[in-house]
Formats: C-alpha cells, structure tokens, sequence
C-alpha cells in the first residue's frame, strides 16, 4: 500500500471504515498557513513561479498563454 498521493489508496480502504479513517488522519497533508504552498495558480494548480502582482494569482506559464486574453500587451 505504498502511493505518491494519498487519496490514490482509498479504494482500497472502502471497505475498513476505522483504517480509513485513521488513514485519513495520519495521511492527509496539513492545511498551511503561510509559504510557498499556501499560493497556488487558479489555473493549474503550480505553486512555483506564482505571479500575485495586479491580481492575477497564477503562475507565469499560464500567463504567457493567456497574456493577450487578459489585456497585456507585449512592448517593443
């Protein structure tokens, strides 16, 4: 029973109730507060290279596709 990501094994754990929800509890990532993962892009969901800057809140690969749809506009 060994997964990269928790919620993976439990369909294995329908049926045993309690060891779900021990599972659950010892498993399941904690709610952060403050850091990099607190901050995640709107779009698809990467924490990393995160641009809050005008309100934005998504990363800057997501902008560099949606630039033009926002109403940037690239200066020469």
């Amino acid at each position: 029973m060994t997964t990269s990501n928790h919620t993976k094994m439990f369909t294995q754990l329908v049926f045993k109730p309690a060891k779900l929800k021990k599972f659950i509890k010892h498993n399941q990532p904690k709610q952060r507060a403050f850091g990099k993962s607190t901050k995640k892009c709107g779009l698809c969901g990467r924490t990393h290279a995160y641009i809050n800057k005008y309100g934005l809140n998504i990363c800057r690969q997501c902008f560099r596709l949606n630039a033009k749809k926002i109403g940037f506009q690239k200066n020469i």
